[in-house]
């Protein structure tokens, strides 16, 4: 179908089912508007060809905070924010991809070695993404898109991975019917941002896109992650999922960033392992002394943070499958308190007239006065606060929260049940 025939059948409400399905009855209106919108700057663009539209979901983290680069265990879900693409099939194996704010050079895919010069760009994530499917065996080729996401670049929701996850989703479909499986488009994802990016990461971010739903992800085999989808819907219980944007620049927080693993892998190493999910408590409690002198306090407790942290996120998980509502907050508020206490990611080191995450969690507290749960959500430092509120509170929380980070800091969430797709 021309792109310009997707068009007319979106406007006549031939495409209402599939957009309800991913976005909610509710967004309906504002999605048809949202991917008109963006099949006609493609049709601007490459002009009216035959194409198709994915789309790839950020992603919420609501256990496991910091736990998945030790190859612990998180709970996770992909949400109704996304990054979509009109798609044209070329066959010059080069793909030219247009973005709102960014401008991406044409990548040819005939040259898959990594590009130190495209370190931390774009262009690397589309090499390392389709380099990442050849190694695997898969076919790909070029394509002309353009591309829009409503993903928080920042927020914790992971922009990067959904656009990884997208690029893989693309490749799959145009040259592989569509056979590479949600899981290798997340590692192939994973990869090419290691690797050509250039950026640490555990594999949370792209599987909870790729995958979608709420997932449980066990991380202990790197390269067979064991991914059990856990049913929740907020709305059933009375409760609004909210995040909150705390407009926090995360210039200059990278080492903070990638402190937190290089401290805990420190303490998994002087315990004879490589990562802390092969250690136990006991095995750091019988060390406490010795992990002090040699690396620190704060290496010390957050190992703690993760030995505890990912026991946390398979309570979670087991709380929401016997439908324990209230345990699973309960554990929600104990995973918060861990990441302020002993993992220590709220405040930057030194901070002090600005501290935005602290204030966030403080006014969750105040207005919440003990319901629902909130937390940190993601790196810390900068970002996000997630919060579970109950509906009749929901106003309010949102007014509290606007007051101090402005209007339209508040995002409510909807868990999205399909991961990276191929939409029309």
């Amino acid at each position: 179908m021309k792109l310009s025939e997707l068009i007319q059948s979106i406007k006549a409400g031939e495409q209402n089912d599939v957009l309800s399905g991913l976005y909610g009855a509710e967004a309906l209106e504002d999605q048809k508007e949202r991917y008109i919108s963006v099949i006609q700057k493609t049709i601007d663009l490459f002009g009216d060809q035959e194409g198709n539209v994915y789309s790839a979901p950020g992603r919420t983290e609501v256990g496991g905070n910091h736990t998945d680069h030790q190859l612990g265990r998180v709970l996770a879900a992909s949400i109704n924010l996304d990054t979509i693409a009109a798609v044209i099939k070329t066959d010059d194996n080069k793909v030219r991809l247009a973005s709102r704010g960014f401008n991406i050079k044409p990548v040819d895919l005939s040259d898959l070695s990594i590009n130190a010069a495209e370190k931390n760009t774009t262009e690397s994530l589309i090499r390392g993404v389709a380099a990442g499917l050849a190694e695997r065996g898969y076919q790909t080729g070029g394509f002309m898109a353009y591309s829009e996401s409503d993903v928080i670049a920042g927020g914790g929701m992971s922009s990067s991975a959904a656009f990884e996850v997208l690029l893989g989703t693309i490749l799959s479909y145009l040259y592989n019917d569509g056979k590479v499986s949600a899981e290798e488009i997340a590692k192939v994802g994973q990869y090419a941002e290691n690797v050509y990016f250039m950026k640490a990461s555990g594999l949370m971010d792209q599987m909870a896109s790729s995958v979608g739903s709420f997932v449980a992800i066990d991380f202990y085999e790197k390269e067979n992650p064991v991914i059990e989808k856990v049913s929740f819907n907020p709305d059933e219980y009375n409760l609004d999922f909210i995040l909150t944007d705390v407009r926090a620049s995360h210039a200059d927080l990278s080492d903070e960033y990638s402190a937190i693993p290089t401290e805990m892998k420190g303490v998994a190493k002087l315990l004879g392992h490589d990562v802390l999910s092969r250690c136990t408590l006991a095995d750091l409690m019988g060390h406490v002394a010795e992990i002090r002198e040699s690396l620190g306090d704060r290496a010390f407790l957050r190992a703690y943070h993760f030995l505890k942290e990912t026991q946390r996120a398979k309570e979670e998980a087991v709380a929401l499958r016997e439908k324990d509502i209230n345990r699973f907050l309960e554990i929600v508020k104990e995973s918060g308190q861990s990441s302020w206490m002993y993992l220590q990611n709220i405040c930057p080191p030194g901070a002090k007239k600005e501290q935005p995450v602290a204030v966030g969690l403080m006014l969750s507290d105040a207005v919440l006065e003990g319901q629902g749960a909130f937390r940190v959500h993601g790196g810390g430092f900068a970002g996000t606060i997630q919060a579970f509120v109950p509906k009749e509170k929901t106003q309010a929380y949102i007014a509290a929260m606007e007051s101090a980070f402005g209007t339209g800091a508040c995002y409510i969430l909807k868990i999205r049940s399909i991961g990276g797709t191929k939409v029309m």
